[in-house]
Formats: structure tokens, C-alpha cells, sequence
């Protein structure tokens, strides 16, 4: 008995000086524009310790070094970043090749394990900034504004956004990852989130210190930039730390890395929640300003509706060439000598396809308008709410 009650006092004292003096324990200030959302069933989200962290800027103009952080398998082409970024330094991880001159312990956890061995490996020489992504240029999860470019989001990212934010979220759509996504309390599974029930194990063995979480969420998926700061804020042992649980861990591949999906926002910010206004993400991030909400919202509507009228005109082609096949002819009711007409000669059709080259040429000079006031660092200040004065640059 007098054993145990020294071991468990030996705990207490470990746990109290790792609390203290190993991890950080000051406030972030958290930016007006990123949103602190309540989850849908009213509960407030829970509060945490916040890692220390402020922010590091150089004078307007000044160059800062980033590197471009990849995961790869071997039958992924990368020729992209060669092609279309030759003067960006890079960390390119071949996940399945053990002689690559870079590569993970081991492939398991998607791009969370080549994102933490990037970090233990460069921690005393990491660039000003890091930009975390994967290793196919085109893809759903990237910005749709940009053309679901990686190039277009690498090369428009501000440098100096991401040194004020040190965490920021490539991805400034909120679905799928925001406002609530994953309730880690919740007691049933949900098919669409497998990794939610695991998490709520998972969660004390990656920070036995911070109760569970009502909410967990940030857009989807697991793309982002970092400042050297904000990584020094998190002693190195604790990336360590994380590997080593990603290396031991029984869950799956999909499942582990799904959990990491969402728990970066809360090492890098100490917040649950980091779901910022997606047409200020794209002004201060990427320079695209539209005139506020309202004009990035009639944006979407717009492409919506041409979604919509491109559907139809398909559809209209398709009957019409059925119409004119000598075999679909005899399954058409309509009268003697009806003459069944050309693909593109129904007027219904050449309306159609007006009015989408119509609403393209909108969609188009919207966002040529969005970028030229992007071009102006105040306007980027004012979509973004923070002060700027006549020389502050962007």
C-alpha cells in the first residue's frame, strides 16, 4: 500500500511539472474573424489552454522562406510543383519507398506521419514558413475559387497572413469540417464519421492533460500553412510524442489519420473550433475580395445555376440525337412527317446555351474584379477587420 501511494504521488508531481513547465500555457488572442461556433445542440464549445504564441513580421516587402511539406506514393506525379514552382523549396516524403532519400519510419496515418517527421527532423532549422499539402494538384478539397488548384493557392497564399495567423487552414470552404463535425461525446457511431467514437479513445492518450472536447472542427483536409514560431511553441518531444502514438496505435491507417484531420487546428491554436469567414479567408489568404458576403454568396448561386442549365442542355442533346436515331424514332409518338431536329438547332437549346455563357462571363468577371481589389493591401485589411495604415503593406 505505502508503494503504491508513493507511485501515486510520484505521478502527480510528474504530471504537475510536465503541466507547468514542458507545455505552454499562455492565450492566443483569436482573431475577430475566425468564429468560435457553438455546435448544433446548443452546448457551449469547451475552453483550453492556449499555446504561447506571438506573432513575427518583417517590415512590408520583406521576403520570407517557406518550404512545401509533401506526402507521396511512388506512383503519384509531382512534376507539378517542378513545373509550375522552381524557385520553392521543398520536402517531398515517399510514403512507400524506404530508400527514397526521404521518408516516413513508416506509411500509417495518411499525411499526419509525413508532417511530423518533417517537424522532429527540421525542428532547430525550420523556414519562416512551412505549407503542409498533398501530393495531387487538382482536387475537390482544394479552394473552387481557384480553380481547385494546389499551384494557385501556393502561389497566392500570403506570406503574411500565415506570419500574423501561424496557423492557417488552406481551405476556406467550411464543408465538410465546420461549424461542428465531429461531437467526440457522442455516444452512437456515425457511418459518414467513423473516427468520431475513436477519437473519444483516442483523445486522452494524446493529451492526457485536456478534458474531451465537445466539438472538434476546421474545414476538411488536413492542408495547411505554419510559422516557425508557431511550431516552437510546441516543444519538440511532444511531436515526438505524437509520432510515437501514430506508430503504435492499432487503429487503421483511414481512421488514425482521419482523427489528425482535426486535431491540428487544436495543437497549433489550442482552439476546438477554427472555422474562419470563408470570404474573408479568401481575401486576406489569397488577395480574391469580393464586395462582402453577399457578393461571394451570389458568386455560388451563380454557378449553381449554371450547373444546373449545363445539366439541361445535356440532357436536351442527348434526346435530341436519340430523336434523330432511326431506331429511337419508332418509339416517339408524334405526327407523320415530323422533322425531328438537329443536335443544336432547337432554339430551347440555343437558349440554353446562352444563358450559360452568359452566367460564365459573369462568374468570370466577378472574380477578375475580387482580385483586383485583392491587389490593394487596405482592402484586404478592411474585409479582414484588422487596423492598417498607408504603408503596412499586406
Amino acid at each position: 500500500m505505502l508503494h503504491r501511494r508513493r507511485r501515486l504521488v510520484l505521478a502527480t508531481i510528474g504530471a504537475f511539472i510536465v503541466y507547468f513547465f514542458v507545455l505552454p500555457k499562455s492565450r492566443i488572442e483569436v482573431p475577430s474573424h475566425v468564429i468560435q461556433e457553438e455546435p448544433a445542440s446548443g452546448e457551449p464549445v469547451d475552453e483550453f489552454p492556449r499555446w504561447n504564441f506571438s506573432a513575427v513580421t518583417l517590415s512590408p516587402g520583406s521576403n520570407y522562406t517557406r518550404t512545401l511539406v509533401i506526402p507521396r506514393l511512388t506512383s503519384e506525379n509531382v512534376s507539378w510543383i517542378a513545373e509550375e514552382l522552381p524557385d520553392l523549396d521543398t520536402a517531398i516524403y515517399v510514403v512507400n519507398d524506404p530508400n527514397a532519400p526521404l521518408h516516413p519510419p513508416k506509411n500509417k496515418g495518411n499525411e499526419a506521419m509525413v508532417y511530423l517527421t518533417y517537424i522532429i527532423d527540421h525542428y532547430e532549422s525550420l523556414p519562416d514558413i512551412m505549407i503542409f499539402m498533398h501530393a495531387h494538384r487538382f482536387s475537390w478539397h482544394n479552394n473552387d475559387i481557384l480553380g481547385n488548384d494546389a499551384v494557385q493557392m501556393i502561389k497566392r497564399l500570403s506570406s503574411e497572413h500565415v506570419m500574423r495567423q501561424g496557423y492557417v487552414n488552406l481551405r476556406c470552404h467550411w464543408k465538410p469540417g465546420c461549424p461542428d463535425w465531429l461531437q467526440p461525446k457522442a455516444q452512437e457511431e456515425d457511418i459518414v464519421k467513423q473516427e468520431q467514437l475513436m477519437l473519444k479513445q483516442s483523445w486522452p492518450e494524446l493529451f492526457p492533460l485536456d478534458p474531451l472536447p465537445t466539438v472538434l472542427a476546421q474545414p476538411c483536409c488536413s492542408q495547411f500553412a505554419l510559422t516557425r514560431e508557431r511550431v516552437l511553441s510546441v516543444p519538440k518531444p511532444r511531436f515526438v510524442y505524437f509520432r510515437d502514438w501514430l506508430l503504435r496505435t492499432p487503429l487503421s491507417t483511414y481512421i488514425s489519420g482521419r482523427i489528425w484531420e482535426y486535431i491540428w487546428q487544436f495543437i497549433f491554436t489550442g482552439q476546438t473550433v477554427v472555422c474562419p469567414v470563408m470570404h474573408i479567408c479568401y481575401c486576406d489568404a489569397y488577395g480574391v475580395c469580393f464586395n462582402g458576403e453577399r457578393e461571394f454568396n451570389k458568386w455560388f448561386k451563380l454557378r449553381y445555376e449554371r450547373s444546373q442549365l449545363v445539366f439541361m442542355e445535356k440532357s436536351r442533346q442527348l434526346s435530341n440525337k436519340m430523336a434523330k436515331d432511326p431506331k429511337a424514332k419508332g418509339l416517339i409518338d408524334g405526327p407523320a412527317g415530323f422533322d425531328y431536329p438537329d443536335v443544336g438547332e432547337d432554339s430551347d437549346l440555343k437558349d440554353l446555351g446562352d444563358k450559360i455563357r452568359a452566367i460564365r462571363d459573369e462568374l468570370q468577371t466577378m472574380i477578375d474584379t475580387a482580385i483586383e481589389r485583392g491587389r490593394y493591401p487596405r482592402n484586404r485589411a478592411l474585409a479582414a477587420g484588422r487596423e492598417w495604415k498607408e504603408g503596412d503593406g499586406f
